[in-house]
């Protein structure tokens, strides 16, 4: 993990097909945080200022889309600023990358990243996510248009869970 005064390290940002979902997020070789890692940082921090700038800080190293995937059909609708989500299934597992305009947006990317990148859609799909806001305040401190935006990344990731999961099925 990151000291507190240190975002994690800085990752690939070339958008090169194995930088994106590719490592687990928390392991030695991934931008993303764990979850649990996150919510050590957040209880560390104590305040919204400094867990904002914290987020904003994860989201800078996130690797970047290829503008190649920066398209009407991968960007996410309902959001304030401008997102760009690809979700893929590899090996039985969720795949995901996003990247948005807005530096707080791609914070929040990395927090959908750390709680469902890498799982299975089965998985994906029993997520509390309600839970996971919660228990880093971002419920408490995130506008409505913000939350809205986050409720349609998270749709966009549930809906392909459930698509890969019935094509698993057949």
């Amino acid at each position: 993990m990151s000291s507190p005064t240190s975002p994690p390290a800085a990752a690939d940002r070339s958008g090169s097909a194995s930088a994106p979902g590719a490592h687990a997020p928390g392991s030695p070789d991934s931008a993303v945080p764990s979850l649990e890692e996150l919510r050590e940082e957040f209880e560390f921090l104590g305040n919204w200022e400094d867990q904002c700038e914290f987020l904003i800080d994860v989201g800078m190293d996130l690797p970047r889309l290829p503008e190649e995937d920066k398209t009407e059909d991968t960007r996410v609708h309902g959001c304030q600023s401008l997102v760009w989500m690809t979700v893929h299934e590899r090996d039985g597992r969720l795949n995901i990358a996003a990247e948005s305009d807005a530096m707080i947006v791609n914070g929040l990317i990395a927090v959908l990243l750390a709680t469902f990148d890498g799982k299975t859609p089965a998985e994906a799909l029993d997520v509390d996510v309600e839970e996971v806001f919660s228990s880093l305040g971002l419920d408490e401190h995130l506008s409505s248009a913000r939350k809205s935006g986050l409720a349609g990344m998270v749709q966009r990731i549930r809906g392909e869970a459930a698509r890969f999961r019935v094509e698993g099925e057949g």
